[in-house]
């Protein structure tokens, strides 16, 4: 009987100790690294405690108090970032004209008098606290290079913050003020937003005196890439008035929940047009994550370059529509290679999602961590053909993205003019000489062929999906192409794939 009352005890004692560690422990996450095993905390995210989206809305007043309910929830958890930057400025004298007289005498000719003096730079702009304990959401672009980082919150508490991580290629990052007991915002799901929905902007616009400032718009876009803002773009578009300062501040839904980090404006002026953008909540809760709990951004690494189909692409492969993202170059060595998938093939598909153009591709693939299989699927020479392909950690460097914006060039004959690369041409290019290959060495900035992206330098691997094999390959390719037909060419510019497809 009593050792069966000790078994009992000891058997309560070993599930008290599970219950507390699993309280201990909850916010902690077990890490593996060269020191051993280490334990990173992981965010407390706070958690919508309102259904504003609900809110019953029978007269203009009770329109006009669901707004300042949202302003309400929302404005405690958004802070103004200060930073402070010291600069060394060069001071001009009469005498930095002439030289230092006493360089001579004290025997140190070489000796650059010191006439700089130290500034600061100031910046400002806006954040998001995001925890209780003091996690702060804002932009990379808001603290890059800042000596000095500070805060001021909505009840005018101004609190030093360190900076935790930074992503540059989504322009997020995240500070740190040793505080608790902070209004954190609750975040929403970005990929449930739809165009036309109701949202508001807050921020510090232009200044300090006007921290804070609530703006309303809607949602204009979605996916927003190719702005030249940042690596990584997957832009919410919106018409609430954002200006310089409220960059790293919340886009807000009618929930009062984070949608959206404020990163940018469009403007011919520098002033509201009425286009601004922000970086979704569902990738920038995935970046501060990652920087919390790693102190990095880890993405996962297909190693393919791919580029959008346009019509003429479309019409050069013989697919039925223009859809899809098309395979340019496939890294050596890459899960791409490794996975059978090849310069040509066309993708429709990952994991199970329909893939609309090669910015969202890139983004898909990004947010998948190192290690994770995904599954495309696409055509290859217009049969069906599946991929399963175990993804790597994105390289330090990792290849650019296809580029074919517009070049210039002189008058040629298709468009363009192409030689063997004889020594001339492969020296002017900077090109290895080899034999069959074929470079583009002049283009008419006026042609179909400049305005598809072909430049001078571009070594062409196939004509029409026949590969060039030699220069008199490639002109007994060119003898059947006449006037109005459709050229598809696949080139190689500086190791990258790339096919361009145009009328001639």
């Amino acid at each position: 009987m009593k050792k069966k009352h000790t078994t009992m005890k000891y058997l309560l004692l070993v599930f008290a100790g599970i219950v507390l560690g699993a309280v201990v422990f909850s916010n902690f996450e077990f890490r593996v690294g060269p020191g051993g095993i280490t334990l990173a905390g992981r965010p407390n995210f706070a958690t919508a405690k309102n259904n504003i989206e609900n809110y019953p809305i029978q007269t203009l007043k009770s329109f006009n108090e669901a707004f300042v309910q949202i302003a309400e929830t929302a404005t405690p958890s958004v802070v103004t970032v200060f930073t402070e930057k010291k600069v060394n400025q060069r001071v001009m004298t009469p005498f930095n004209f002439f030289g230092n007289p006493f360089d001579d005498f004290f025997g140190n000719p070489h000796r650059v008098p010191d006439n700089s003096r130290r500034n600061v730079q100031r910046g400002l702009g806006s954040g998001v606290i995001v925890t209780e304990d003091g996690y702060i959401l804002t932009n990379n672009h808001v603290i890059e290079g800042a000596d000095q980082i500070y805060v001021r919150t909505s009840d005018n508490r101004k609190i030093d913050a360190k900076v935790v991580g930074k992503d540059p290629k989504t322009d997020l990052a995240v500070i740190k003020v040793n505080m608790k007991g902070l209004k954190a915002i609750p975040f929403g799901d970005s990929d449930r937003l739809r165009v036309g929905e109701w949202v508001i902007a807050i921020g510090s616009p232009l200044g300090e005196s006007l921290a804070r400032t609530v703006t309303q718009g809607i949602v204009s876009a979605k996916g927003r890439a190719n702005v030249g803002l940042a690596d990584y773009e997957d832009f919410i578009q919106t018409d609430a008035a954002i200006n310089p300062g409220n960059s790293g501040g919340p886009l807000v839904n009618i929930n009062g929940e984070l949608v959206g980090i404020n990163t940018a404006i469009a403007s011919r002026t520098g002033g509201f047009e009425g286009i601004g953008f922000a970086v979704p909540s569902n990738m920038a809760k995935q970046v501060l994550t990652s920087l919390i709990t790693t102190g990095k951004v880890s993405r996962g690494y297909l190693g393919v370059t791919i580029q959008d189909i346009d019509e003429n692409l479309s019409k050069g492969l013989h697919l039925q529509k223009a859809e899809g993202v098309l395979v340019g170059t496939v890294m050596e060595g890459s899960p791409a290679l490794k996975s059978g998938i090849r310069t040509g093939d066309v993708i429709l598909e990952f994991n199970s999602s329909k893939v609309t153009g090669s910015a969202e591709l890139r983004n898909w693939i990004a947010t998948q961590a190192p290690g994770a299989t995904v599954t495309l699927r696409g055509l290859r020479d217009g049969r069906p053909i599946v991929f399963t392909v175990r993804l790597e950690a994105l390289p330090a460097k990792e290849i650019a993205a296809a580029d074919s914006s517009p070049p210039s060039g002189a008058v040629s004959a298709l468009g363009f003019r192409a030689e063997d690369i004889a020594s001339q041409a492969a020296a002017r290019f900077n090109l290895k000489q080899g034999e069959g290959k074929v470079v583009i060495t002049s283009v008419d900035p006026t042609s179909n062929a400049s305005m598809a992206g072909i430049r001078a330098g571009d070594v062409i691997l196939s004509v029409n999906r026949q590969p060039v094999t030699s220069f008199a390959a490639y002109t007994a390719l060119l003898r059947s192409i006449r006037s109005g037909d459709l050229l598809f060419l696949l080139v190689d510019r500086g190791g990258n794939r790339i096919y361009f497809a145009f009328n001639v």
